[in-house]
């Protein structure tokens, strides 16, 4: 069943992860352009913007995920995504441990849950029930050994 679920979650994010190839150059994107707003409800990616913290950039993006899940019964809504880019070299960093804890917006913080190294980014389903503003805080060990953090908002309609 696990398999199956992994399989179906791969295939239902494919067009999620094309955006993700390692031969992308993200230093080279305007940022300030990318306003996919309003675009959750339909499936669609919603940028999170970026954030840059000692030497890389984390590109963060997420789907929603919550119809086809909820036909499995599972109650993952949302699969959260992050990329990251060292800025010297513009080369994708695919290697190391990423974790990520959710501030809802009634103020409860979730415990760490650890991202997994899928297509050139890190990500995971999580389960966004309220409405309102959530705050992502994503904690890094990439492949030099510094402690990272990125933070990242989202607010569910």
């Amino acid at each position: 069943m696990k398999v199956f679920l992994f399989l179906l979650t791969a295939v239902l994010l494919s067009p999620v992860f094309s955006s993700a190839s390692p031969a992308m150059d993200h230093s080279k994107m305007d940022h300030s352009k990318m306003n996919h707003a309003g675009m959750d409800a339909s499936g669609q990616m919603v940028d999170l913007g970026s954030v840059t913290e000692n030497g890389v950039e984390a590109l963060a993006e997420m789907k929603d995920i919550s119809k086809a899940m909820a036909q499995m019964g599972m109650e993952a809504t949302h699969h959260f995504m992050v990329m990251f880019v060292d800025t010297q070299k513009y080369e994708p960093i695919e290697e190391g441990v990423v974790a990520l804890k959710i501030t809802s917006p009634s103020g409860v913080t979730s415990g760490a849950i650890k991202l997994m190294g899928m297509h050139g980014g890190y990500g995971a389903d999580i389960a966004l029930k309220e409405k309102g503003t959530y705050t992502f805080q994503v904690g890094t060990k990439l492949t030099d050994g510094e402690k990272r953090q990125f933070q990242f908002e989202f607010t569910q309609q």
